[in-house]
């Protein structure tokens, strides 16, 4: 039942050894008899073992893995005397002897009579998922800390208020009340926060596009940073040029201008001068958030969108690190892209892009 060999030195079905060293997962495919016939070069980097040790060789002496309890994995599946029923192993973490962790998937091929005919392992870096996983674990520990001040306020006042209330004035109690409601505040916009964090990662992002008036909306998210007690001075506006008709979300859009102004307000210094005009294709816009600060160091530049970037010093008081993460997902949910430069003038400058044109659907 061995395999036929064909120019290559391959089995009849197995893929030419040129399209395997392409995947970006390792493979080793042993027959029917458990020889390694197929040991690409994800799978060399992977395990450190070099393609002529492997071909030929039984695959559980190339590929020895134990699981967490240091049981050896192959002796428990039992690939070749196992149930013939069997089609395959769901992924899970495997261990090289020298500790390396992958993950691990395999699938068979049988016979007509449920003998194995081929039996095909993937590997995977686990690294990603690792990194993953500290991410999941940042964000968790993130949420806990900025969550806890803002509870503790509310818990403390609203406290302090039913067990003393007629001790307190009129005007002490107002204080402590808009304390309470402006922690309140705090502790949705981080719930907002992370559920579009969660919507962003999964892909999950629901847009509802209409016409919008680009301008306009850059005017109202300027009139509401005012409105919080922000100078009017402080901002500068320019429209340049007719723009296409957009569709866009409101809703998304207010959020994006309204964690910029921030971004530039909390961190920067000067007059923030925000400029729209057609993009360099005129096929869309493009919306420019500039302040006169020290600006973002250019090593930085690819890190400003991440998670929890907060910039030189990493002053956790800055915010939650989330911001800026959430405006590149919701520019790219539209269709458009967001980079950040020095600005003509000093500091930085924050451009995103839209794209122009009705979509396919429109909800």
């Amino acid at each position: 039942m061995g395999g036929v060999d064909v120019p290559g030195g391959l089995p009849v079905g197995v893929p030419p050894r040129a399209a395997l060293d392409d995947l970006p997962d390792g493979l080793l495919i042993a027959d029917d008899r458990a020889r390694v016939v197929a040991f690409n070069r994800a799978a060399v980097r992977m395990t450190g073992v070099p393609a002529g040790s492997a071909l030929g060789g039984d695959f559980r002496d190339v590929l020895p893995l134990h699981d967490a309890e240091g049981r050896d994995w192959w002796k428990c599946v039992a690939p070749y005397e196992g149930l013939s029923t069997r089609t395959r192993h769901p992924e899970r973490s495997l261990y090289l002897a020298d500790g390396t962790e992958l993950l691990v998937t395999a699938a068979y091929r049988r016979d007509a009579r449920g003998r194995v005919e081929r039996f095909t392992v993937s590997l995977r870096d686990a690294a990603a998922r690792a990194r993953r996983e500290r991410d999941r674990a940042d964000l968790v520990s993130t949420v806990a800390h900025e969550l806890r001040s803002p509870l503790t306020s509310v818990k403390g006042f609203t406290a302090t208020l039913l067990a003393k209330w007629h001790r307190f004035n009129d005007d002490q109690k107002r204080v402590m009340l808009e304390t309470v409601n402006a922690d309140a505040d705090r502790v949705t916009r981080l719930i907002t926060e992370l559920l579009d964090v969660s919507r962003i990662e999964a892909g999950r992002l629901e847009m509802r596009r209409r016409v919008v008036d680009l301008p306009a909306e850059v005017r109202r998210a300027v009139a509401g940073r005012i409105a919080a007690g922000d100078a009017a001075d402080r901002f500068r506006f320019e429209a340049r040029g007719p723009l296409p008709e957009l569709w866009l979300d409101p809703d998304k859009i207010d959020q994006i201008l309204g964690n910029l102004l921030e971004n530039a307000v909390r961190h920067g210094a000067g007059t923030v001068t925000i400029v729209v005009e057609p993009d360099a294709q005129e096929r869309g816009a493009a919306v420019s958030v500039r302040d006169e600060g020290e600006g973002i160091p250019p090593e930085a530049a690819q890190r400003v969108f991440r998670q929890f970037w907060r910039g030189p010093g990493g002053n956790r008081r800055a915010g939650t690190g989330l911001g800026l993460f959430i405006v590149k997902g919701l520019v790219e949910a539209h269709g458009g892209t967001i980079a950040v430069r020095r600005a003509p003038g000093g500091g930085a400058e924050f451009r995103f892009t839209v794209p122009a044109g009705a979509p396919a659907h429109t909800v």
